[in-house]
């Protein structure tokens, strides 16, 4: 795990982006953000030690387990990351406007290492957000090295029917939402990295 690239890509005199440093919390955060760059496009990004693991999905995540969703891995990112939103400005690398569009936490399936997972290219994992919930799937493709599916599993939070609702029309917001996630009762103890 590096953030060199992340760093390579960013003038952070030019971007209010955070430089941020390995760290590992312990904790397993994961955080969706909406992205109006050149294209738009949704940053799904998993903590996984001291960083965020962050794939980009073209057409956003789905709560419907018959849309496998292509998520292209980028860089890896800090984990500051998972508060960021804002603008990113013209000349800068994804310059455009960006918003969290959803936010918790997660754990693996069946006790999994987050990291060992990622290494074979196959994740399962429970997410605990305000629009996401419940088993995911990140399976690495065969054609492509930074390809991978991303899918919803078939549970009593699979929504066969889902649309993506964009936060945000033209890079602007469109509709008010929490800075914060909400606590949940029901959400696991977070547990070790």
């Amino acid at each position: 795990m590096t953030l060199k690239a992340y760093r390579q890509k960013r003038t952070f005199s030019k971007t209010k982006e955070p430089k941020g440093e390995l760290r590992d919390t312990g904790q397993r955060l994961f955080v969706v953000q909406e992205h109006h760059a050149s294209r738009l496009h949704f940053d799904f990004r998993l903590q996984i030690g001291g960083v965020l693991k962050s794939w980009a999905v073209p057409k956003g995540p789905s709560l419907a387990p018959t849309q496998k969703r292509l998520a292209v891995q980028v860089e890896d990112h800090p984990v500051e990351y998972v508060d960021f939103e804002g603008e990113i400005a013209e000349g800068n690398y994804g310059a455009g406007q960006v918003a969290i569009w959803d936010r918790g936490s997660y754990t693996m399936v069946g006790d999994q290492d987050p990291q060992e997972a990622w290494n074979s290219g196959r994740m399962s994992f429970q997410l605990h957000g305000d629009k996401l919930r419940g088993q995911f799937n990140l399976v690495k493709m065969h054609n492509g090295e930074n390809n991978w599916l991303l899918i919803k599993s078939n549970d009593r939070y699979a929504e066969p029917e889902w649309k993506l609702e964009m936060i945000m029309k033209s890079g602007r917001k469109t509709v008010s939402r929490q800075a914060k996630p909400r606590a949940r009762a029901n959400t696991p103890a977070r547990t070790h990295p």
